[in-house]
């Protein structure tokens, strides 16, 4: 480890393999706690190279438990987070509407780092139990059109650095490899990133792939549509600048997209929007993901008619009943 932080003093890069080297030895245990916390604290400090982000996300799926579910076309609806705005669960409220609209989803999620509470908090505290086994997993995908896989039952890696990334509670480079490193390796990706530089290093590694994306960026720093400004999307055909008006909409306050400072209060705040009681700003915020990621799969549809997917089932209620199948059977 000290060659490789003196490498990091100097300002050089690493290439793809030694960068799935280093992964692979934090997984394995190979460096101690304060070594890892000084490794992702000045790695943080630089810009990260398409190399590296590739031989990480190589060395995390490689070392991942996998599911294969064969004959379902599934979606991923993840964000990296780290863009400090502790929004509520847009992306997870997201993920049932899209289900809800009868799309198959395999929501991969973790408890929150950087912000005060992630999708594996809410899920929790709503009454769902993690589990990496595929029986189970597809046996919910069957009845809720949705599995939820809960990282650290997957990533060994995730397990060895969740102390140290809840005692650092900054973005890591861990953020940017969640949903690079779904273990379904869903076809279809439909994921929010805190910056246009990562916007664009996640587009590189996808068009080297089979994946079908939407990668979106809101310009105001949203790792999601927020519908607080202009956002960027890029897909298989290219880069789209969208503006709030163009969708249809007035641009809405920061703080109508408040997460809550507890679970408790990020998880009432999920279930009035999925029982059909959101505000007009927390539902177009989700219904405007929701759309993107309908699109994803359509990329011939309109936004107007994705959208109108995505409203018929918040709205009738067939995203709360895809949640009580999940949660419930």
């Amino acid at each position: 480890m000290k060659e490789i932080l003196i490498h990091l003093f100097e300002y050089k890069s690493f290439t793809r393999q030694e960068a799935y080297n280093i992964l692979t030895n934090i997984a394995t245990g190979k460096y101690d706690s304060h070594q890892i916390a000084a490794f992702m604290t000045i790695y943080g400090m630089r810009s990260i190279r398409v190399e590296e982000l590739g031989g990480f996300r190589d060395a995390m799926y490689d070392l991942c438990h996998k599911v294969d579910f064969q004959g379902y076309d599934l979606i991923d609806m993840c964000g990296t987070g780290g863009d400090g705005k502790n929004t509520f669960n847009i992306s997870t409220l997201a993920s049932f509407v899209v289900a809800g609209a009868g799309y198959h989803v395999a929501k991969h999620g973790n408890v929150g780092v950087s912000s005060g509470c992630g999708s594996s908090n809410v899920m929790e505290y709503l009454g769902y139990t993690f589990s990496n086994d595929k029986e189970q997993l597809q046996a919910q995908l069957e009845r809720a059109n949705i599995c939820f896989l809960h990282a650290p039952l997957f990533h060994p890696a995730m397990k060895t650095v969740a102390p140290i990334r809840k005692a650092l509670a900054v973005k890591t480079f861990f953020n940017m490899l969640g949903p690079l490193t779904n273990p379904a390796n869903p076809k279809f990706q439909s994921v929010g990133v805190f910056s246009l530089e990562l916007a664009r290093l996640y587009a590189y590694l996808y068009q080297g792939s089979d994946k079908q994306y939407s990668i979106i960026h809101a310009l105001d720093g949203y790792d999601e549509i927020s519908l607080t400004g202009d956002f960027k999307v890029i897909n298989n055909a290219g880069e789209n600048y969208y503006t709030v008006q163009e969708l249809g909409f007035e641009p809405i306050q920061a703080d109508a997209l408040a997460g809550g400072n507890t679970v408790e209060e990020a998880a009432q705040i999920f279930r009035q929007i999925i029982e059909g009681n959101g505000t007009d700003a927390q539902n177009n915020a989700v219904l405007s993901n929701a759309a993107f990621g309908i699109k994803t799969f359509h990329p011939e549809k309109s936004f107007a008619d994705c959208y109108y997917e995505a409203e018929s089932s918040l709205l009738g209620l067939k995203a709360l009943n895809s949640f009580k199948q999940l949660i419930h059977g």
